[in-house]
């Protein structure tokens, strides 16, 4: 079922003294660069470093005594990871995340620091996935999707909730897209405060999921290639968030590998922001003359900051 705006307010009160709104803040420099309005939405400032925490704590908060007592189990590349880790134990919920081989140490380390058990398989997400649908059968653990569930993307559309005043229809928000539950949940917020106001998708030209399954009016499969950008290098968007982002999103770009490595530097460089792959793929999208998009403010979801150091 598709989650209402009324689902996202509840998640903002659930949020209080809990989840901070992340900073928005306004960029003299790109937006003298770029010739519109520019802001940052920095949700890499959450406390384990990215947006998922929202859904991840609002999923978990929904469960009831018996659930909890089974433990949750989660598949992640590391975001997610983390996400479910330091909301498990904010509710002392025993927490198992399965993550590829080849994460980043960095997010590995987080981790294991919020007391999850790691178990490594597979190359990418969606053979850590697999595997965690195994072991919910195994174990009898309940899994806690990263994007794929209501309660997942009514906690992602509380960014839009925080977004209210900036809102106009002249404005554009510039999401990074993996499986696409974090723009599902701003659109629908967004959107419901500001029919108007433009959804503009990004996804990296080596893992376009979302815009070859809108090509194809379903959602299918893509490759997965080498990318700066793993955190959204999500072979297939998911059967809820796709036709969100049919009805809510404007517009799904991609972006290559060279202009997310420029947008990550531009961002440290001239705004003193560590931006991860993913969560900088939003001004790569913008620094790219061919996006559609020429709205007057443009609002920069900055989703999240685990970047390797010697990256």
């Amino acid at each position: 079922m598709e989650p209402q705006l009324k689902d996202i307010e509840s998640a903002q009160r659930a949020f209080k003294g809990v989840i901070l709104p992340s900073p928005v803040i306004h960029s003299a420099y790109l937006s003298r660069t770029l010739g519109s309005e520019i802001f940052l939405k920095l949700e890499n400032l959450q406390e384990t470093g990215s947006f998922k925490v929202r859904g991840a704590y609002n999923r978990l908060r929904h469960l009831g005594p018996t659930e909890r007592e089974k433990g949750v189990i989660a598949a992640s590349a590391g975001n997610h990871a983390q996400g479910v880790a330091w909301a498990s134990r904010r509710l002392s919920i025993r927490a198992t995340i399965v993550m590829p081989e080849d994460v980043s140490l960095r997010k590995l380390l987080a981790v294991k620091e919020y007391g999850a058990e790691i178990i490594l398989f597979g190359k990418h997400y969606s053979d850590a996935h697999e595997r965690a649908l195994d072991l919910v059968q195994e174990r009898g653990m309940i899994l806690i999707p990263g994007f794929d569930d209501p309660f997942v993307i009514s906690g992602q559309g509380t960014i839009g909730l925080e977004l209210a005043p900036l809102l106009t229809p002249e404005t554009a928000i510039v999401v990074p897209v993996g499986g696409g539950g974090l723009i599902s949940g701003i659109a629908i917020a967004a959107k419901s405060i500001q029919p108007d106001v433009r959804l503009v998708g990004v996804q990296t030209r080596s893992c376009p999921s979302t815009i070859r399954s809108l090509e194809q009016g379903r959602p299918v499969e893509v490759e997965v290639g080498p990318t700066l950008a793993d955190g959204i290098a999500v072979n297939r968007p998911g059967s809820l968030t796709f036709p969100i982002i049919q009805a809510h999103v404007d517009e799904v770009v991609e972006v290559e590998e060279e202009s997310i490595a420029g947008a990550v530097l531009s961002l440290l460089d001239k705004s003193n922001i560590v931006a991860e792959g993913s969560g900088a793929t939003p001004l790569a999208a913008l620094m790219d003359p061919t996006m559609a998009t020429h709205a007057k403010r443009h609002i920069l979801v900055i989703s999240g900051g685990n970047i390797e150091i010697n990256m």
